[in-house]
């Protein structure tokens, strides 16, 4: 690639965000590299669902491991909610669960969001212990004891409301001192419809709403909640479904609501947990309801919504993009929701915006510091027509993300070939075109160097030279 010119890049936020569920008490997580590879792009946040109840009897363990025997009959009737188990925090392992799946989301140029239900009875050292262990893994977005006015998760057994709600602004504290890289959500119910004057239990939760950095709501518009202790039926009380338009509206009202008690100042309102159950659907209204839901955001231009995660990507029921297949949990069966959350996400409504600057000379260094705020290098390339062959070869221990043609790929510190051509099968060229590959670097140990003056929020990356680029328009022989 000598002689080939380069321009620096800027990637900022999309109009809306995309964000992705990857395992949680209804699925194991799936590694990065398969899902970028189905979804063609990375999303903002890859969203983790972890949970912390140290004091239990039977911590560290899974609950539903621990007591497999049990007779359990909803799915929060264990002692502590059963997600995987935060394995940090006090004398915690670095190395364990949720660590090794942050890094691995953050080297493929993702951020984190880590769902933690935790004992409302902690003390300090044990929260300070956890923010502590989240310092390294830049802007980060922390989600504590989500859908906090509900009354199925443990902490809602263990503490009254208000004590949930001040637990929640303990946390906030104690995060905004020890890990300002760290980013609230406070998840709570919201409205309830559009003519809603005030917010579930604003009483008890007006001060969480004003000192958390973004607000959330969870909004299923269609959920069978007794899974996976009974079928969905009709004329059965284990699940329900709503009309999008009012799922809409309500979501809206949320948000100006949050905002009145924040003496108008509107904080980036997301929400957490987003899909329709196939369970209650079926797999084709699944698709129009979600469809429908986000073709709402797009034709409003809703500047007071910045970013929805659907959950999830692989699910043992039927609120992920993949069915687990039942013989192989790693065996993931794609739905028809896939093809559609995929045309959403490449909607340029959802994608991240990319501004070429000037032009720069290498050696350079590329600076890091969220999917939403990167700075790297844009390389303007022309073909002649639909290539054949479209290959880099690198001689570096870089780690790097790349967007061609519509499509991402990453390479890892170890990859010496990064084979281009996907990006040219669903989006073939019919002619000569004129096409710009960006590459970023995000970090390539997943963690940022807290040594760096402005380490907790940046990393960067010296690039000395260019890959080298093969592109063919026929077949080798013929």
């Amino acid at each position: 690639m000598d002689n080939i010119k380069t321009y620096s890049v800027k990637m900022g936020a999309a109009k809306c965000a995309v964000d992705l569920g990857d395992g949680s008490e209804r699925g194991e997580y799936v590694g990065q590299d398969y899902i970028l590879n189905k979804m063609g792009r990375p999303h903002r946040s890859i969203s983790l669902m972890y949970c912390y109840y140290p004091y239990d009897e039977q911590w560290p363990a899974r609950i539903s491991q621990a007591m497999k025997d049990a007779d359990i009959s909803f799915q929060w009737d264990y002692p502590y909610d059963d997600y995987f188990t935060y394995k940090g925090g006090i004398g915690g392992d670095l190395s364990d669960e949720p660590f090794c799946y942050m890094r691995e989301v953050r080297r493929h140029g993702q951020d984190v969001t880590l769902t933690l239900t935790m004992d409302p009875k902690l003390d300090d050292e044990h929260i300070i212990a956890i923010a502590k262990d989240l310092r390294t893994f830049g802007r980060l977005f922390l989600r504590v004891n989500h859908e906090a006015t509900g009354n199925w998760f443990s902490f809602n057994k263990r503490a009254s409301y208000q004590e949930v709600a001040d637990f929640y602004c303990k946390v906030t504290k104690i995060m905004h001192e020890y890990a300002p890289n760290v980013k609230m959500i406070l998840c709570i119910d919201g409205a309830k419809n559009k003519n809603d004057e005030h917010i579930e239990m604003e009483k008890e939760f007006a001060q969480a709403v004003r000192e958390t950095d973004i607000f959330s709501v969870d909004k299923y518009m269609a959920l069978h909640w007794g899974w996976p202790f009974d079928v969905a039926e009709k004329g059965g009380n284990s699940h329900s479904r709503s009309v999008v338009a009012d799922v809409y509206d309500a979501t809206k009202r949320s948000a100006q609501l949050f905002a009145k008690i924040c003496d108008g100042k509107q904080k980036p309102m997301v929400m957490s947990e987003f899909n329709a159950d196939g369970d209650v659907t079926g797999p084709y209204d699944q698709c129009e309801m979600v469809k429908e839901f986000t073709m709402r955001l797009k034709e409003e231009n809703a500047d007071w919504f910045n970013g929805f995660t659907f959950y999830q990507f692989r699910d043992r029921g039927r609120l992920g993009l993949e069915i687990q297949d039942a013989n192989d949990p790693d065996v993931g069966i794609e739905q028809p929701v896939m093809k559609t959350y995929k045309e959403i996400i490449h909607d340029e409504y959802f994608m991240p915006s990319m501004t070429v600057g000037d032009e720069i000379t290498l050696p350079c260094t590329l600076r890091w510091g969220s999917s939403e705020d990167a700075e790297g290098i844009a390389i303007p390339l022309h073909f002649e027509g639909d290539p054949h062959f479209c290959e880099l070869y690198f001689e570096d221990d870089s780690n790097l993300m790349i967007e061609i043609n519509g499509r991402w790929f990453y390479k890892s510190p170890q990859t010496k070939f990064v084979d281009l051509m996907p990006a040219f099968f669903e989006n073939r060229l019919d002619g000569a075109k004129d096409i710009t590959m960006k590459i970023f670097a995000p970090p390539a140990s997943g963690e940022n160097d807290l040594t760096a003056e402005d380490g907790m929020f940046n990393c960067y990356a010296r690039i000395e030279k260019l890959p080298k680029i093969r592109i063919l328009y026929t077949p080798v022989a013929e």
